[in-house]
């Protein structure tokens, strides 16, 4: 693989001699991983309004893609399964795509103000069960599929990442005018002919209003 970086750890047994100088895992952390939903991983799956969800393809390639509604969006059907309902976006379906050729799958849950997170990774399923559906509608729209889960590993994940950002703390955001012009970004991106970033942000936040589910 062709790299502008130089210094690189290229085997396991490399990087097992490198590992010394980091250290081991602490007997709490090496055993922290469970391959069930016990009463704790429900109560914080059933508070979290948020998630990440990491999926891959044949190949390997990675795609990491947010999933948001209220508390409880995600639906907890026993200590083994979860479901996902799936709803509008911009209809590339790329983690759809992955998850029929590679259905291995990582989530991560937040919850807003909360530093640690919870980490869930299982086999995915692309799933059209009514019943599931029908108890996922909102405002009278029920989504046409979901992401069914089956958990191999739930464990906690430390808060140390969202202390280092303050990524909770609004002191440290930027000032509302000095932040990335998101339609500035996308007119470059998709290089359009005759299309403006007014134009782009009209439509994203009619997206936002009118098309949430």
């Amino acid at each position: 693989m062709s790299t502008m970086f130089q210094n690189i750890i290229s085997s396991k047994e490399e990087f097992e001699e490198f590992r010394s100088t980091i250290g081991k895992p602490s007997q709490r952390a090496a055993n922290k991983v469970i391959s069930f939903i016990d009463d704790h991983c429900r109560e914080f799956i059933s508070k979290s309004p948020f998630l990440s969800m990491a999926s891959s393809n044949s190949k390997g390639e990675c795609d990491v893609s947010p999933r948001g509604d209220f508390p409880g969006f995600v639906t907890i059907l026993d200590d083994k399964h979860l479901f996902i309902p799936e709803r509008p976006g911009n209809r590339r379906m790329d983690s759809v795509h992955n998850i029929i050729t590679n259905p291995n799958i990582g989530l991560i849950f937040f919850i807003p103000g909360l530093g640690e997170t919870l980490r869930v990774n299982g086999k995915a399923f692309i799933c059209r069960d009514p019943d599931l559906l029908e108890k996922s509608a909102v405002n009278g729209k029920t989504p046409l599929f979901g992401i069914g889960v089956k958990v191999r590993e739930c464990y906690a994940h430390c808060a140390k990442a969202f202390i280092r950002s303050g990524l909770w703390n609004p002191e440290s955001w930027l000032a509302k005018e000095t932040l990335p012009s998101v339609p500035d970004m996308l007119v470059a991106h998709t290089n359009i002919p005759n299309v403006t970033s007014e134009q782009v942000a009209k439509e994203l936040h009619e997206g936002y209003v009118k098309r949430l589910y």
